[in-house]
């Protein structure tokens, strides 16, 4: 039973009735709303009260009113880790009787009963009070019990004055209060990162030597003077022998061939091993701490499988699934195999050791080597509540740890890995091509629930994917791609040097690399430079530049009458930064269009002039107009401006 008056419904946000964190940054600001509705026409009174984990005390901060029972406050998250919120209603008696109050005084009613009544809740108003205030209150209960100070009592009861002081100290009757929802911050490096990645064993400047960490710090001046700030490679453990793959996925390795580095597992060791070829331990500390010292991260990649020599097959066999005929099934994707892996059987009646296992693995390289970054391999072949236990015991630790989920696969199981605690999760971008497709795409990343905790990172390629667009595709292409994927999403990555470099031959008739490096050893010029290394730059630097680019949630697609250009317009939270992107779909075609401006978003009257400095050319336009001419051709299909008024 409950005797409230007050119902709270249609908290927001919230996921699922508070099952899930939503996801927040530290420094972000949560606008929190909620229905709220009293019976009868009684005063009612809503605070939002929220806390930081650390935290024993809640803070609270008092609800608006903004119509049809609707209400709104908002409250910072100012501290890495979890916070907890909810909304408290009642009825409030106090402020009731003002109303209440005035309205007869306006009505030309004798009050003197009504001030008796209003001098019994001042009594209680002035126990919460301050001495100033309360010396105030208690004038105002002398005059208000006082008939030769009616005049005084009745100019006072309805004063904006003691409105606030009622406003101020609630006398809360009658309490609800909502379930306690969840919201998580991270850190900055979450919302706003721009990543590399790159295949170790390829970094040799020698044709034909395996590439080694050693090789790898030398190209960190590379990655920096691009501008990323996370840098990523895949597997960097030893690599099983049995059912190792050939060139090109072939079945049959021949002598040298290196094999993939997703077969993980080799008498050398497993998860918690590097490859020999690569170098050893004091060589990857040495790479991730001269990374640092230029901003760089490193990001390791998080593939629970393992090769059918890996060490836990004879020490865990378990933790397999074994056929009738003494086998491993390997693991299948129909119709890709993939004989050189086995995954793990994640029903073993041994799963406790099992999920121990592998939080051990996790940890084992932040804590021995300063890992804060994961790339989980497919994450959705695993249990969606294994992937919540093990990051949340991660970040009891180590909060600022965060996870990259690597799953292209169907809408809801993606999102269900990100309510999870996946900081970031891959997109369907690299197959959003057209302007409409990339609009819906976006708007439902941004505009609907996702945005509480589906955090979009948007890579043109991958080792795994080298999409239709790409393959055979010419420079204008993969200019635009790269600018869409930065700008659109302020999570950002690629697949280099193939993709620099346009690379994209194609294994006939899919969407896989020929003489891919997931088999093999590449060499690479890493030394050369084109357009696409300059502007790739460019493009990074600039977002590092400007706060507008550094969230995804704020963008708004703008009006212009062809189906070739898109524009799209970013504010950062306080207004001070603006940018404007216009994007020339076209990779092979000059298109041109008349852009409307979102002058009411951004504060400009009708007429008023502003200027848009184009950050890629540094040329400037002066546009007085809401809707305004511009041209792109292939050679530059791209603007970047910065709004100036």
């Amino acid at each position: 039973m409950n005797q409230s008056r007050v119902i709270i419904e249609n908290v927001r946000p919230q996921l699922e009735g508070g099952a899930h964190a939503i996801k927040s940054i530290v420094g972000e600001y949560i606008p929190v709303t909620a229905t709220v509705v009293g019976d009868g026409h009684d005063v009612i009174a809503a605070s939002l009260r929220y806390k930081h984990q650390s935290e024993k005390k809640w803070s609270e901060t008092r609800m608006q009113a903004t119509g049809n029972d609707q209400w709104a406050a908002g409250f910072a998250t100012d501290k890495q880790g979890a916070y907890q919120y909810k909304i408290e209603a009642w009825v409030d008696h106090a402020l009731n009787w003002q109303h209440g109050i005035e309205r007869k005084i306006d009505d030309k009613q004798h009050v003197n009963s009504e001030l008796l009544e209003g001098a019994e809740y001042l009594t209680e108003v002035a126990k919460q009070a301050n001495a100033s205030e309360k010396k105030y209150l208690n004038e105002l209960i002398a005059a208000f019990k006082d008939a030769g100070q009616y005049e005084k009592a009745v100019q006072e009861a309805v004063s904006q004055k003691l409105h606030e002081l009622l406003f101020k100290y609630p006398l809360k009757s009658l309490v609800n209060e909502s379930a306690s929802l969840e919201a998580y911050a991270d850190r900055e490096k979450a919302r706003f990162s721009t990543w590399y990645e790159f295949f170790p064993r390829s970094a040799s400047k020698v044709a034909g030597q395996h590439g080694t960490f050693k090789d790898c710090e030398a190209l960190l001046p590379r990655v920096a003077k691009m501008g990323f700030d996370v840098l990523y490679f895949p597997p960097v453990h030893p690599i099983g022998r049995i059912n190792r793959k050939g060139k090109n996925n072939s079945t049959e390795a021949q002598d040298g061939d290196v094999g993939s580095p997703w077969g993980i597992g080799a008498e050398e060791g497993g998860h918690k091993s590097l490859h020999p070829d690569l170098g050893n331990e004091a060589d990857f500390k040495s790479l991730v701490d001269k990374a640092k010292e230029l901003g760089i991260e490193i990001a390791m990649d998080f593939a629970l499988q393992a090769a059918p020599d890996h060490p836990w097959v004879k020490s865990n066999p378990e933790w397999f699934k074994w056929r009738p005929d003494g086998t491993v099934q390997y693991a299948e994707n129909p119709p890709k195999k993939y004989q050189d892996i086995l995954p793990i059987h994640f029903e073993s009646k041994d799963w406790k050791n099992l999920w121990q296992e592998m939080l051990d693995c996790a940890m084992y390289w932040v804590e021995e080597f300063g890992i804060r970054i994961f790339r989980v391999d497919n994450p959705h072949t695993k249990p969606f509540y294994f992937w919540g236990w093990l990051m949340a015991e991660v970040k009891k630790k180590y909060p600022d740890v965060l996870f990259l989920s690597e799953a292209f696969t169907r809408p809801a199981v993606m999102h269900q890995l990100a309510k999870q605690g996946f900081s970031q999760s891959y997109t369907y971008f690299t197959w959003r091509n057209n302007k409409q497709e990339l609009i819906e795409y976006v708007e439902e990343l941004t505009k609907t629930d996702q945005k509480y905790f589906f955090r979009p990172n948007f890579w043109p390629n991958t080792p795994d994917i080298n999409p239709w667009a790409l393959q055979g595709g010419n420079e204008a292409i993969h200019l635009s791609r790269y600018f869409l994927a930065a700008t659109l999403s302020s999570n950002t990555g690629l697949y280099g040097p193939v993709y620099e470099f346009m690379v994209s031959d194609a294994v006939p008739g899919k969407e896989e690399y020929w003489d891919s490096e997931k088999y093999q050893l590449r060499h690479w010029n890493w030394d050369a430079e084109n357009k696409l290394t300059t502007l790739i730059s460019k493009i990074n630097h600039i977002r590092h530049q400007h706060a507008s680019l550094q969230q995804t949630n704020n963008i708004k697609f703008l009006s212009v009458e062809n189906e070739q250009l898109l524009t799209y317009y970013k504010s950062d939270a306080n207004g001070q930064d603006e940018t404007l992107m216009v994007a020339n779909l076209d990779p092979y075609y000059p298109q041109s269009g008349w852009i409307e401006l979102p002058l009411e978003e951004m504060g400009v009257a009708e007429g008023h002039s502003i200027t848009v400095h184009d950050l890629i050319t540094e040329s400037s336009y002066i546009w007085n107009k809401r809707w305004n001419f511009v041209e792109l051709h292939p050679a530059l299909p791209f603007h970047l401006f910065k709004i100036k008024k």
